[in-house]
């Protein structure tokens, strides 16, 4: 996940945030975001919108054999969660084994480390999320 200085600078906004997408038009809400609606095509107007960071588990995994770079997390739960507002993304689950996490629960978004460039690079935030108690 290296990458440079100026490329991690322009995607702030995307990682320290859920941004999305709304259709004015059909009423759909997309993340990430989508510069053309699938339903409306060229007749839909679509507007950045910011997502609550409150949803539900709809399915989730224990990640025991993590790829390069994230080995010092595992093992860590990772997720498919349904926003309250309607869109499905992945993210990882923190502070909890698989063990203690059922289909259903209630999760919200916090800030976190992703990944860190060691020894001396970048250290990459974003938005992964907790189990809501």
């Amino acid at each position: 996940m290296k990458s440079s200085i100026a490329l991690n600078w322009r995607r702030i906004p995307e990682r320290y945030r859920i941004l999305g997408t709304k259709c004015v038009t059909c009423k759909t809400n997309y993340f990430p975001k989508r510069n053309v609606c699938p339903k409306c095509r060229r007749k839909g107007k679509m507007e950045e919108m910011q997502y609550a960071g409150k949803g539900t588990i709809y399915s989730f995994t224990e990640i025991s054999a993590p790829p390069e770079g994230f080995e010092e997390q595992a093992p860590y739960v990772l997720a498919l969660i349904d926003l309250k507002e309607g869109p499905r993304l992945t993210a990882q689950i923190v502070d909890i084994r698989g063990k203690d996490v059922k289909i259903g629960d209630k999760v919200e978004s916090v800030f976190r480390v992703i990944q860190r460039d060691d020894p001396d690079g970048l250290i990459h935030y974003g938005f992964k999320f907790r189990l809501v108690k």
